[in-house]
């Protein structure tokens, strides 16, 4: 595999992505791991307008604007991503216009034909049990059935507009061992 191959790991809550992810970095050492979330949680520690905006957000559940999200991922792979380094991009794009800013941004890094959208495909059904066993605070059903249906409104139309723009989109079974996941995700790399 050269090293500017891209990654993007997308599902539905429950789906596994973190586990891929992990997985997929100790496998390509030379990924650059870009997760929207702890970006966010890092600017929501901080003392300034933006921090205090974002900590409110992401304390009553909801989402931050796509802007903010676009802008975070993209000026830490700005100052941080090495000529030779792929990205591992987890969890992004989960609305329409992140996906616009996305492919605007890996057009501008010579990265589209590179890159590779995963989606990690589970059942309605599989995403509750799963949750529901993981016990956070928002795992409760009626947490998690609202979560699922904004994925399949917001989410799933960001990754066919990536689709569309010619970004490669493979689904991988994520109703297998986690082990055999991984394998289908190797196998699949373009």
């Amino acid at each position: 595999m050269k090293d500017s191959k891209n990654f993007i790991l997308i599902g539905p809550a429950g789906s596994g992505k973190g586990t891929q992810s992990k997985l997929l970095l100790k496998k390509f050492k030379s990924l650059y791991y870009v997760y929207t979330g702890d970006l966010l949680r890092n600017l929501a520690k901080k003392n300034t307008i933006a921090g205090k905006k974002i900590k409110k957000v992401l304390t009553s559940g909801g989402l931050v604007i796509d802007e903010i999200a676009a802008a975070l991922w993209i000026n830490d792979v700005l100052f941080n991503l090495k000529e030779n380094q792929g990205i591992l991009l987890d969890g992004s794009p989960r609305r329409i216009e992140e996906s616009i800013n996305l492919y605007d941004f890996f057009k501008f890094i010579d990265r589209v034909k590179n890159t590779q959208v995963f989606v990690i495909d589970i059942s309605y059904e599989e995403s509750i049990k799963r949750l529901i066993k993981r016990k956070r605070n928002d795992d409760n059903e009626k947490e998690i059935k609202m979560r699922l249906a904004w994925y399949k409104k917001n989410v799933i139309p960001a990754i066919n507009y990536l689709k569309k723009k010619g970004i490669k989109v493979t689904k991988i079974n994520g109703e297998q061992s986690i082990e055999n996941v991984f394998k289908e995700i190797l196998s699949k790399i373009k």
